[in-house]
């Protein structure tokens, strides 16, 4: 682990947002055409993430065809993917706007097609805007032999980050959906 993903001798204990979803509750997407969760991306992970106890979660996502690198073997980025996609999601149990600064991923086994990879992940630390989280992907279930996991920094920003840099069309229908939680949650992860 690089020291940039050491919190500092001050950083505080996470604090689950009041509001946050309730422990075992399905997260849902973020954003409609978002490549880790999103429904709308027929390649897509669509993993699906469910609040845990604390600053924690659990995911799942199958690995598919079209995430192959080796012939029959899930790409090393697409796993990066889904570590950072997952890690990104327990800023919705902080109830902050935040993006990833750096992420640092292991790769312990190869992950077959066909293999659904189940996540684990939680907040360790806050400090200041940086939030400091790690992440491990098992094969087959959450008792099943480790193949990725990774430790992250996220640092929390504004609305205004995604505003400023992404294209009009998608922030307006992003901002103009009905669904509050939904138009919340299209902001809270990954530029």
């Amino acid at each position: 682990m690089s020291t940039a993903l050491t919190p500092p001798a001050d950083a505080a204990a996470p604090v689950r947002h009041p509001e946050a979803p309730a422990p075992g509750e399905l997260l849902g997407a973020h954003y409609e055409y978002c490549f880790g969760c999103g429904g709308g991306q027929p390649h897509g992970l669509h993993l699906e993430a469910r609040a845990g106890e604390g600053v924690s979660l659990t995911a799942e996502f199958t690995v598919t065809a079209a995430h192959q690198g080796a012939p029959g073997l899930a790409h090393g980025g697409v796993l990066a993917t889904a570590l950072d996609e997952t890690l990104g999601s327990l800023n919705w149990l902080l109830r902050v706007i935040a993006v990833t600064g750096r992420l640092e991923t292991d790769f312990v086994r190869p992950v077959p097609v066909d293999t659904v990879l189940f996540l684990e992940a939680e907040v360790t630390a806050v400090a200041g805007r940086k939030i400091y989280s790690r992440a491990t992907g098992r094969i087959g279930g959450p008792e099943g032999p480790v193949a990725v996991r990774a430790e992250a920094l996220f640092v929390e920003v504004k609305v205004d980050h995604f505003i400023d840099n992404g294209r009009p069309e998608e922030i307006q229908a992003a901002m103009a959906d009905p669904d509050q939680v939904r138009r919340a949650r299209a902001f809270e992860v990954n530029p």
